[in-house]
């Protein structure tokens, strides 16, 4: 049951409609144009920088989290350093459109066009990587075989060192990273990481400084006394690492915010939680706090996730609607040693859940053999409300896929989750996920069209052209991709994340140059359910039962199943024949072959970080229905 407090909070984050701030936009931008000349890595720093010591901030009333991304609750940022033109194209519509709706002024929309799309045209991460992707790539995005993605926002999708954070504290880490750039006068890298270091704790005495004046010109006691409080951890947390819940709570939120300054980047997702915080949560028992506090406190966090929201094109908003932020926490698992890794916290956080009931933090639960029963059972509990939350993770699966990938045994029990179930090693990882979506249907349709006057046209030699159009399409996959990977690189790396990725520190480089320790592509095979239907209904009906010819069955394709008996046709595709997921073996053998041959291909590639691609299947949905050639059916499963 939440508190009066929570249920406040709750209800400000919804009670304005959504506006879209170009502050950041326009911070960054002024920055940019003083730096010209100098490395990318600077340049991205000192912006970022200027942003942290000029930016607006606020401290909501009820507020025991300081800390805003924009003054205004669930405001959307943009960051026409990537891509200018998406925005402009819809500055009319987003306050008009079905998902994800934001209000823009109109003096806003002058001030976009004439300052920020004028200084970012030509000069942006998007300009860059569409000057270099090749035609035959361009070609194959244009047919809906694959989606490049990631070429119009920051890098995201990745989980940093929380430990590294909070065990030694901003002021450590900046004297660490002074004593580096100094001995390394020449690498970019260390000296950018100092700019954003000591640009953090600014932020955070900023954040200080106004708690402490809005605490002195407060009428009310127990406000005054809260906001003084906040004065004084952020006080602390500005260098000292955190001795208590509260401090890390606040510090951890803090280095949120400037990490969404930095990037503008979905799923900056927040890893093993209990794991780490748990510690901190003990001592501020021991020290007397009472666990009621510090429950509210807890829940105070979780409805500050919800504070953040993506801006994202209309297109992104259909499938990505609600904001699906990325703020994922996976509770429970494994320790490093394989026993289980369930402490007071994991339950905590769902109760937590369970009381404020918002879509951020996405929460996941770890499962094994040595999972804490009351813990299970409260995961179900939790579950039985209906909302989605928390998702469930197999660790007896998941650990032995970390193995076949070269993570070390240690690592692959400290997995987590990114985005929305990929999986990640916490601040260990640059697996730039979801970089490409490659849609096995699309290809289907492309051999079946090819071939619609090929007299000799059979089952098998349509099976072969398929598995050949995937390997040529996985290659251009992996060109288009690189290419995006080099984009971030060269135009907009990540140096305050980077520091807490293990081992850019000591490679001295940031992410984008290969200084993580594990650095994979990630590309998502889709559409295999339906792939295996439609190819099972087109073996029966065409070739074994031949009920029409090939060139007559893509007629009726082509025509949407218009035509005479077309809907007799369509109703006999959907309803007789064996569906993929049934365990029937035939249909489920198709689809599977196909996707084996995509993984082994796409695995065969190397990324400009010196890693590999890695493959994933997913499915969205899957619909009972042949959806091939034909505009109304056709979908990306």
């Amino acid at each position: 049951m939440s508190t009066e407090r929570i249920s406040r909070l709750k209800s400000a984050l919804f009670e304005a409609q959504r506006e879209i701030s170009l502050e950041r936009a326009l911070l960054y931008t002024e920055s940019h144009q003083q730096t010209e000349g100098e490395h990318t890595l600077i340049r991205r720093a000192k912006a970022t920088a200027h942003v942290m010591d000029q930016v607006a901030i606020s401290i909501r009333d009820d507020e025991l989290i300081a800390g805003n991304r924009t003054i205004k609750p669930r405001a959307g940022i943009v960051s026409p350093e990537m891509d200018p033109y998406w925005i402009e194209k819809e500055l009319d519509i987003f306050e008009s459109r079905p998902q994800d709706k934001f209000y823009i002024s109109d003096e806003d929309k002058a001030v976009y066009k004439e300052t920020l799309l004028s200084y970012w045209s030509q000069r942006s991460m998007k300009d860059f990587i569409n000057a270099q992707i090749p035609d035959n790539v361009k070609h194959a995005v244009s047919e809906k075989v694959f989606s490049v993605n990631q070429t119009d926002k920051g890098q995201g999708h990745i989980i940093i060192d929380f430990d590294r954070l909070l065990q030694n504290g901003l002021g450590a880490l900046t004297d660490e990273m002074s004593t580096l750039a100094t001995v390394n006068a020449d690498n970019e890298f260390y000296s950018s990481v100092l700019i954003l270091l000591e640009a953090s704790t600014r932020h955070i005495r900023r954040y200080g400084k106004l708690a402490r004046n809005m605490a002195e010109q407060c009428e009310s006691v127990e406000r005054a006394a809260e906001l003084t409080r906040i004065a004084d951890i952020s006080a602390k947390v500005a260098t000292e690492k955190p001795g208590d819940f509260y401090e890390a709570c606040q510090l951890f939120w803090y280095m949120n915010i400037v990490l969404q300054y930095e990037s503008n980047a979905s799923s900056l997702s927040l890893g093993r939680f209990d794991q780490y915080m748990m510690p901190y949560y003990q001592a501020s028992l021991d020290k007397g706090e009472s666990a009621a506090f510090l429950q509210e406190l807890l829940e105070s966090l979780w409805v500050k996730t919800n504070d953040i929201v993506l801006l994202r094109s209309s297109s992104s908003a259909k499938f990505f609607a609600g904001f699906p932020t990325g703020y994922t926490i996976l509770l429970g698992g494994l320790t490093e040693n394989g026993r289980s890794a369930v402490n007071t916290l994991s339950s905590l956080c769902l109760d937590a859940y369970q009381s404020v009931q918002l879509p951020q933090p996405n929460l996941g639960v770890r499962v094994n053999e040595f999972i804490d029963r009351a813990f299970l059972n409260k995961t179900a509990e939790t579950i039985r409300l209906g909302t989605g939350i928390p998702q469930i993770f197999n660790d007896e699966v998941v650990v032995p896929a970390f193995l076949n990938r070269g993570v070390s045994l240690e690592d692959a029990r400290d997995y987590s989750v990114v985005g929305c179930v990929e999986l990640s090693i916490p601040g260990k990882t640059y697996g730039l996920h979801d970089i490409a979506m490659f849609n096995l249907l699309k290809v289907m349709e492309l051999v079946l069209k090819r071939n619609k006057d090929n007299q000799e046209v059979s089952f098998d030699s349509l099976l072969t052209e398929i598995r050949a159009d995937i390997c040529e399409y996985v290659k251009l996959m992996v060109e288009g991709s690189n290419i995006c990977d080099v984009g971030h690189r060269d135009w907009a790396p990540v140096p305050l994340l980077s520091s807490f990725i293990n081992d850019c520190i000591e490679n001295g480089k940031d992410i984008t140059y290969g200084g993580g320790r594990y650095n994979f592509s990630g590309v998502q095979g889709i559409g295999i359910a339906n792939l295996s239907d439609s190819l099972m209904a087109l073996k029966r009906f065409v070739f074994e039962e031949k009920r029409m010819s090939f060139a007559e069955f893509i007629d009726v394709l082509e025509s949407n199943f218009e035509g005479k008996d077309g809907e007799k046709v369509r109703a006999r595709l959907m309803n007789r024949y064996e569906k993929y997921g049934n365990d029937i073996d035939e249909v489920d053998a198709l689809g599977a072959d196909l996707l084996r041959l995509f993984c082994k291909e796409v695995e065969t590639y190397e990324n400009p970080r010196g890693g590999y691609f890695t493959p994933v299947h997913t499915r969205f949905r899957h619909t009972f229905r042949l959806v091939l050639l034909s505009e109304r059916h056709l979908m990306a499963d």
